[in-house]
This record gives structure tokens, C-alpha cells and sequence, in this order.
């Protein structure tokens, strides 16, 4: 049998099992989870969550494994459930969740994926509590060293499914978070001046992890939400922060799975790529205007859609936005999505941004160093706000701290700076300083590249051949050097930002653990063409 191992026991590494075991070849597999518990991942372990904290993804949107999670979810018991403040006679697949119960799902999966595995003759074997150390392509296979171990293991097959990848807990201080997940959950924050920059999911999440310390959250049948802060914690201000100073959408409704576009479609966007990449920005804001025009006519008309650009559309579509304030917005925003979805009533220009996203996403690699940058700061800006609108419950609480006083949002603009101290966080912005006592880096994974590879034989491996980015084909397996071929895997979401500015979530993670699971039958047939983008 194969040998393969699986580095990272996370949803990536999740579905690369189950693929594998789909295939029926039975294989002798290895998971290697540096947590205590393999099948959980980081963003949804109750060490590096709270309660409160919300998956972002609802159980009609994730791909099952052996059950769906909605159906999963109905075999709990209710006290379990009603721990995580979850009624069972409530339940719907359109539901947003606590990060931890989903993560018991996953643990949950991969177990009965490990029963399955060795019911249909897999070998397999899960090392928890086990960080790899080193990874060695050679002609012969991958070795691969762990913690503990004088001597590498040899396999046909390394996946690298490492997930997010945050600064260690070393690299926070009593009054600096190098992000919400580097020491934030177990740190006492004490009621002062807390900053926090960024201002979406995440940064919410940061400001609830650092509020429920100093206060309680009341929720009513009607979904209203009051803050009462605890007497003595009178101190506590937070303040959110970006360049922007922009709150995200609520998550809205719309049919999943997704319709097909009707102009912008794959033929169309192919057609427009192979023209060449001289003007291939705006040829695709051409279909891009066209498809929404056809979806809806009257938003296009009231945002005088035919007089924007690639350029100017960004500054169009946060116009509201910008002028109501981010509050005043929030909770007319909220009515409106929340009213759609008692009525299953979809805005069509915004549902037809959302499914725009991913056709448009494979333009990136053949544009033009220019509209890479135009891309960036524009239409990407765009796709980024709509698809990562967050639970209406997150809105909510969000509203309730700032009817109790404790939050508010700082708007940074383009020309501010940071200052750390070894005490306190120092912003300047438009003449002022603003000093934080405690201060949270709260704005998401940022896009690594081989340098910043834990493995150092494999990142020398890549060095040496000049692959500042790794340079994977079809299936994830590297390509260079030529002697690393079929042997690794490489699915780390971090590394793979590059040419998908828009990598995110669990059917990505699905997707991307099937193509790997061909690795181990057949060799990848198409070079993926990597870029230098990164996003804000």
C-alpha cells in the first residue's frame, strides 16, 4: 500500500481523508495533528474560541462528510446543545452556530472517518499532540521528521494541511495581540482602553472575547440583545478600527446552491483571458456591468452602473456606507436582511456579486502588474465585503455594546501610524494620538510565501530552486524542484492567497482536499500559473 502522510488534522486535512478513503484504494495513511484532539481545526477549537463567537457558514453551505451538520446537530442531546445557548426545535440549515459546536462535528466526522478507513482495509494511524518538524522531498519518497523522533519516516505522499497560520502565543504581551488567536482567550483583559484593528468578523469576535470578561449579554425571545456591564468595569472602552472604518454586511439570503451567471459566464471570462492580459480588467468589468444590468436594472440605474469603472465602482458601492456612518447603517442594514429572509426575498444585485466572486477569481494570474494593483484596491474590495458578511447575530451584539457605551470605530484613513510600546499601543491619525493599553491585531491571515515555511529542509528545498512562492499543478503537488514532483501535497490556504486572492471557507477546503486525494492515483496535468497579490 501507499504511504501518505497527512500533516494538519483541520477541515483541509479533514476532506483529504475522506476523498481518499472515496476512491476505495485502500492506503496506509498517517495524521499528524499538533493540537491535543485531530479533527477539530484551530478556528473552531475551544481553546481559540468563545461561545459567542459565530461559525460564518451556515449547514446548507458545508459539504458533508458522513452526515450533514444540520442532521448531525439533531442527534445531540438538548442539554448539549442548549450549553451553547442552541435549541433543537429551532434548528434550520441556514443557521449561524458557535465556531466550538461545529468543531465537535468535525471531531466527530473524522472518528467515525477513522472506523470507516480501517473497516475498508486503510492502515491508518493519528499522532496527536505531534508537530512536525521537517519535510524532505527525495527521488526515493518524502521523509518526514516529528517531535520526539531521532529518525524521519518515509512516505509516498506528504499533504500539507496546515490551515491558518497565526504568530505565536511568545509573540503577545500583556498589552499587545499579535492576533485574536495568539493568547486572547486565555488572557485577563482588564476593563481600560482596548484597540482593535480591523473591522470584520474577526474583530468583532476580539471585541466579544474582550466584553464578556466585564459584562453580560441579555437576549430576549425577539432576538433583541442588551449589554449590562458589571459594576466596576466602568473603564472598559473599545474601539474598532480600520482605514475604512466600514462595518460589514449582514449575511443575506439568497438560493444556494448558487444559480449560473447568465453573461459572465466560464466560456465568456475564458474568451476575454485569451485575448491576452493587455485591457483584460476592463473587458471583464464589461460583463461584469452587463450581468448586473440583466440582474437587476433598477440598482444599476440608481448607481449609474454605465458611468463607473474597474476604478470608481469600489467608491460606489461603500457610498452609502460612508455617509450614513457605520452604526446608523448597521441597523438599517440588519432590518433590511433580516426582513429578506423572513420573506426568502434575494437582492439580485447583491446575490449576483456573490456568485461573481469565483468566476472572476481566475482572471488574477494573467493580469497586468497595473491591474493587479487596480484589481486589488477595487473590484477585489467589492467581492471581499459581500461574500464575508457576517451572522446578524454578531450585528446585534455589536449594536448592543455601543447602546451601552463601550464600543465605538476609529477611521483610520490612508496616512496613520502605529506605534508599539512596551506598555501601551500608540495611533496617530489626522494630528491626534490615540493610546490604547491593551492592543488586538485583528485583520485575518495575511498571504505567506516560502520563506515563512516551518519546515526547514523543505523551505531550503524550495529556496534553492527559486521558488519564492510555491509553484503547485492541478492536484496542489509542488512542481519544482523537478525531483519534489508527485511527492508533496501542498494545500496550506496561507501560501495559496497568491493567485486566489479569495480562498476561503470550507468548500474550499473540500475542494481542495479532493484535488489532493488525486495526488496518490494520478500526476497533476496543468501548471498553475502563481502571482505576487496581496490583499490589504
Amino acid at each position: 500500500m501507499k504511504r501518505i502522510a497527512i500533516i494538519g488534522a483541520g477541515p483541509t486535512g479533514i476532506y483529504t481523508f475522506f476523498s481518499l478513503l472515496n476512491h476505495r484504494t485502500p492506503l496506509c495513511i498517517t495524521v499528524y495533528e499538533q493540537a491535543e484532539k485531530a479533527g477539530v481545526g484551530m478556528p473552531y477549537s475551544d481553546e481559540d474560541n468563545s461561545r459567542l463567537m459565530l461559525a460564518n457558514i451556515a449547514s446548507i453551505e458545508i459539504p458533508p462528510i458522513f452526515s450533514t451538520y444540520i442532521d448531525w446537530l439533531r442527534t445531540q442531546d438538548d442539554a448539549h446543545l442548549a450549553r451553547y445557548g442552541v435549541e433543537k426545535s429551532s434548528l434550520h440549515v441556514r443557521q449561524f452556530l458557535p465556531r466550538i459546536l461545529l468543531g465537535e462535528y468535525f471531531r466527530d466526522q473524522f472518528v467515525q472517518l477513522v472506523e470507516e478507513a480501517k473497516k475498508a482495509g486503510f492502515e491508518v494511524e493519528v499522532r496527536e499532540s505531534c508537530q512536525v518538524t521537517d519535510v524532505e522531498a527525495t527521488p526515493e519518497g518524502v521523509n518526514l521528521w516529528a517531535e520526539g523522533e531521532p529518525t524521519p519516516k518515509q512516505f509516498d505522499l506528504a499533504v500539507i494541511a496546515t490551515g491558518h497560520v497565526w504568530p505565536d502565543e511568545e509573540a503577545a504581551s500583556r498589552s499587545f495581540f499579535p492576533s485574536p488567536w495568539s493568547g486572547l482567550m486565555e488572557a485577563r483583559i482588564p476593563a481600560c482602553d482596548v484597540g482593535i484593528m480591523g473591522t470584520s468578523l474577526s474583530g468583532l469576535d476580539a471585541a466579544m472575547a474582550v466584553a464578556v470578561q466585564h459584562g453580560t449579554f441579555i437576549e430576549s425571545e425577539d432576538e433583541q440583545i442588551q449589554f449590562r456591564l458589571d459594576e466596576g468595569s466602568e473603564a472598559l472602552k473599545i474601539v474598532l478600527m480600520s482605514r475604512s472604518g466600514i462595518l460589514p454586511e449582514a449575511d443575506f439570503y439568497c438560493p444556494i446552491p448558487y444559480e449560473p451567471l447568465t453573461i459572465a459566464t466560464e466560456a465568456a471570462i475564458d474568451a476575454a483571458i485569451e485575448q491576452g492580459s493587455e485591457g483584460l480588467l476592463d473587458r471583464i468589468f464589461d460583463l461584469i456591468v452587463a450581468e448586473l444590468q440583466h440582474a437587476d436594472p433598477q440598482w444599476s440605474k440608481a448607481v449609474a452602473l454605465e458611468t463607473l469603472t474597474a476604478d470608481t465602482i469600489r467608491e460606489a458601492w461603500f457610498a452609502d456606507r460612508e455617509k450614513q456612518g457605520p452604526f446608523r447603517w448597521a441597523v438599517s442594514n440588519l432590518d433590511e436582511v433580516e426582513r429578506n429572509k423572513r420573506d426568502k426575498r434575494t437582492v439580485p444585485w447583491r446575490y449576483t456579486i456573490l456568485r461573481l466572486h469565483e468566476a472572476v477569481e481566475k482572471i488574477v494570474p494573467h493580469l497586468s502588474e497595473e491591474d493587479r494593483e487596480r484589481f486589488k484596491v477595487g473590484l477585489a474590495r467589492i467581492f471581499i465585503d459581500n461574500y464575508a458578511a457576517i451572522p446578524s447575530q454578531s450585528i446585534r451584539r455589536l449594536l448592543a455594546l455601543r447602546e451601552a457605551g463601550v464600543i465605538s470605530i476609529l477611521t483610520l484613513g490612508a496616512d496613520y501610524e502605529l506605534a508599539l510600546k512596551e506598555d501601551r499601543t500608540v495611533i496617530h491619525v489626522e494630528g491626534e494620538a490615540r493610546y490604547f493599553d491593551v492592543f488586538i491585531d485583528a485583520r485575518g491571515q495575511q498571504p505567506l510565501k516560502t520563506k515563512d515555511l516551518p519546515f526547514p529542509v523543505l523551505r531550503h528545498q524550495l529556496e534553492s530552486a527559486g521558488e519564492d512562492i510555491p509553484d503547485v499543478g492541478d492536484d496542489y503537488t509542488l512542481l519544482a524542484p523537478d525531483y519534489l514532483r508527485g511527492k508533496i501535497a501542498f494545500g496550506a490556504l496561507p501560501y495559496l492567497m497568491h493567485d486566489r486572492p479569495f480562498v476561503q471557507g470550507l468548500v474550499v477546503c473540500a475542494e481542495i482536499g479532493e484535488a489532493m486525494a488525486k495526488a496518490a492515483v494520478q500526476p497533476a496535468s496543468r501548471v498553475r500559473r502563481w502571482l505576487r497579490f496581496t490583499p490589504d
